[in-house]
């Protein structure tokens, strides 16, 4: 870590400050191996910067890390990191999750996913945490030799934590400070060997006459979800859509990783929370265009009117997605947010159009009349209206600062869609007013 960090200052003038911290917080509540390291930096401000753009920035700094062998390594950002933690238990835009008994078998099956992950376009930064090849030293515990000498498993157990950990004796408070005393012995792996247990009767001997020690190489550590052993293979996605990057995934993994029997693998991460977003937006949506729907029924009281308002929002839909693959976005969440914004806007102009129609028809004048009339004169509210919301969407559309990458789909599907929705509402609307908007009694 040390290195990296003095690799990471001296090439890359735009850090000012690095801060590293090595494993598991003192609560446990972040799941960290021992061999796994969030390293922050600390940047200077944007104006500083000798590149231009923060993807341009990462890209610097990924060649950095490079050169570092050994190393794999990821981005992500501080607030997001946690957030990704908490809802997903993992980092990443895609965390393949792989479940089954034996580690090495799900180290070998990750390792080949890992491969066909970063051949797929739009992967970056694949990796799966490295588990094995951590150094233990193994206690065997003789226990005819330990009798003998008027010791149990326990005893030694307790003796060896002394040695090693230490023993925690009470704490010392100094003002509002409050530091804990522990007594613990020197004893290191080379001079383990070496090292004095204290008998029942206040003599000593070696460890080694009580037990076996032996060096073994095992795994950092064992992660359980749902009661099974599972390990993660995290990707981030750049310059594709998320979703379009998972399906090929699934499929590319299915169809390359043979799994042996009771082997599962599960894709989540960020395409999780947005797979969940979706779920709740295929409620919402239907749940909010019925809700229009009665409301447009009874101010209107014709449920031709009603649809008739309505046809408003595949006319402005078209636009929101023909911005989107104008813009090169993608359909994410804020996206999806935009539309429903959309809906609202797209009926309120279609409101203002038939009621007018309605007025009109009230006073006498033929159908064909309302509809050139009712249109000229309702130019400007609809104008008006779609412009100031589009108007005050144009900070979001060349938004750059923190979070621009939520607020810009948003106001891409907004202003599209309005640019459609008004022009096709000035024009086609009335026609199909003429067409469908009363019955044909009525109209005769």
């Amino acid at each position: 870590d040390g290195q990296i960090q003095k690799m990471l200052l001296r090439e890359i003038p735009e850090i000012t400050t690095v801060v590293a911290r090595v494993g598991s917080d003192e609560l446990g509540l972040d799941p960290m191996g021992l061999n796994e390291t969030d390293t922050f930096l600390v940047l200077k401000p944007k104006e500083e910067w000798g590149v231009a753009s923060k993807e341009a920035l990462i890209e610097k700094i990924r060649a950095v890390m490079e050169q570092m062998p050994g190393i794999s390594f990821g981005f992500t950002q501080p607030i997001e990191m946690r957030v990704s933690e908490m809802l997903t238990g993992t980092r990443g835009d895609l965390a393949v999750k792989l479940f089954g008994a034996d580690l090495a078998v799900l180290e070998e099956k990750a390792n080949e996913i890992v491969e066909i992950l970063k051949h797929i376009q739009g992967s970056s930064d694949v990796f799966v945490k490295q588990n094995s090849g951590m150094q233990f030293l193994q206690v065997t515990i003789d226990r005819s030799a330990a009798g003998r000498l008027g010791l149990d498993g326990d005893s030694i157990e307790n003796l060896l934590r002394a040695q090693i950990e230490g023993l925690q004796l009470g704490v010392v408070q100094e003002g509002i400070k409050r530091t804990p005393l522990i007594v613990r012995g020197n004893s290191t792996i080379a001079s383990f060997d070496n090292l004095q247990i204290t008998l029942p009767n206040g003599s000593h001997v070696p460890i080694t006459a009580i037990a076996r020690l032996k060096k073994v190489e095992g795994v950092v550590s064992i992660g359980r979800e749902h009661g099974q052993r599972f390990t993660v293979i995290r990707s981030n996605v750049d310059g594709r859509d998320l979703v379009g990057f998972v399906e090929e995934a699934k499929q590319a993994v299915a169809e390359k990783v043979k799994l042996p029997t009771g082997y599962t693998v599960a894709f989540g991460g960020q395409f999780e929370n947005q797979q969940r977003a979706a779920a709740t937006l295929s409620l919402v949506i239907p749940v909010a265009l019925g809700l229009i729907f009665l409301l447009l029924f009874s101010t209107f009281g014709s449920m031709r009117q009603a649809l008739l308002v309505l046809s408003n929002i595949p006319l402005a839909m078209v636009g929101g997605v023909f911005a989107l693959w104008l813009s090169g976005e993608y359909l994410s969440v804020p996206a999806s947010v935009g539309f429903i914004a959309l809906l609202g806007i797209a009926v309120l102009n279609g409101v203002v159009m038939v009621s007018y129609f309605n007025q009109l028809l009230v006073t006498g004048m033929e159908i064909a009349k309302v509809v050139v009339l009712g249109s000229t004169r309702r130019l400007r509210p609809v104008m008006m209206t779609a412009s100031i919301a589009a108007f005050g969407l144009i900070p979001l559309l060349f938004a750059t600062g923190p979070g621009s990458e939520i607020q810009r789909p948003l106001a891409i599907v907004v202003i599209g869609g309005l640019v459609s929705s008004t022009f096709l509402t000035l024009f086609l609307l009335p026609i199909l007013f003429k067409r469908f908007g009363l019955a044909k009694v009525a109209a005769k």
